[in-house]
């Protein structure tokens, strides 16, 4: 009897501070946008002596709950890095399995009432056509699906790299340029935005938050655009994907909230500070002017 209650007493200290982080993050502004990059699948596997198939399961089961999570606390996008073109360089067989585990999910995904109740549309951006037809199919058809739907945004990178995403943005504007349909001064950033994934003028807003598991401090490649022009968030952990926790994800939204509340303050303190000096130059203007006579 002891022993069971000393078993529980960490579990029971987690969920008490699982529902103090909750509490606190929810008392405070919340990212619109948060990307995620899923990192440790293959070395989570190889600790447990499994293929790296089993890792990506693993990793799957964990992006549904990371969703789940992420409703809750109101985020309007999500977008996970699920392969990017780098990952074309990996075994055929390890490709073969995780394109067909994606296909699944997308299928899953349309057929839950989950995705109806959330209003979730999904989006799949990158370099489509990349894919296997099969995939590209399921792609299709639950952004099909889902294209009425505009309370939560699941989008997810496959075939994805940002500087080709940057780059075929160009292409395309040029192609524009040439045919007369756009002058070359009209072109700004928001020019730009609206011609990267996904297309059709349905452009990503800027990304809040970044999230990386698995013990890496960097982006690769990820959303070079949506992130670094807004001097996102980052937050770096080192659980792997299928171990990070919902008190992992609660840590990285506070992260987010402090540099808000610190950027602010900042802002505030340069307000009063110029508010400050302009009216110290007031002030000695007032003091030359010339005194009119009575």
């Amino acid at each position: 009897m002891v022993f069971c209650i000393l078993k529980r007493i960490p579990q029971l200290i987690y969920r008490g501070y699982e529902y103090l982080l909750t509490k606190e993050v929810k008392n405070a502004p919340i990212p619109r946008h948060v990307a995620i990059i899923m990192d440790g699948n293959r070395r989570f596997a190889k600790k447990l002596g499994r293929v790296s198939n089993f890792g990506h399961l693993r990793g799957a089961d964990r992006t549904e709950q990371v969703i789940e999570w992420s409703c809750e606390l109101g985020i309007e996008h999500l977008t996970i890095y699920a392969f990017s073109t780098e990952n074309f360089n990996r075994p055929k067989d390890e490709k073969e399995n995780l394109f067909e585990l994606i296909r699944v999910k997308f299928n899953e995904i349309g057929k839950d009432e989950r995705t109806h109740e959330r209003k979730m549309r999904v989006h799949a951006i990158g370099d489509i056509e990349k894919l296997p037809g099969q995939l590209q199919e399921s792609i299709k058809n639950i952004e099909l699906v889902t294209s009425d739907y505009d309370r939560f945004n699941l989008n997810v990178a496959i075939a994805y790299g940002g500087r080709e995403e940057i780059v075929q943005a160009v292409r395309e504007i040029a192609a524009m340029v040439e045919r007369g349909e756009i002058d070359p001064e009209d072109i700004d950033e928001d020019t730009i935005s609206k011609h990267l994934y996904p297309a059709e003028g349905a452009a990503l807003p800027d990304v809040d938050l970044i999230i990386r598991t698995g013990g890496d401090e960097r982006i690769s490649n990820f959303l070079p655009w949506q992130a670094n022009g807004n001097e996102c968030a980052s937050y770096f952990c080192a659980p792997f994907w299928p171990e990070f926790r919902k008190i992992d994800f609660l840590r990285s939204i506070r992260v987010y909230q402090t540099r808000t509340e610190e950027r602010e303050q900042q802002t505030a303190a340069r307000a009063a500070c110029f508010l400050k000096v302009l009216g110290k130059a007031e002030a000695n203007e007032m003091r030359n002017l010339p005194k009119t006579l009575d």
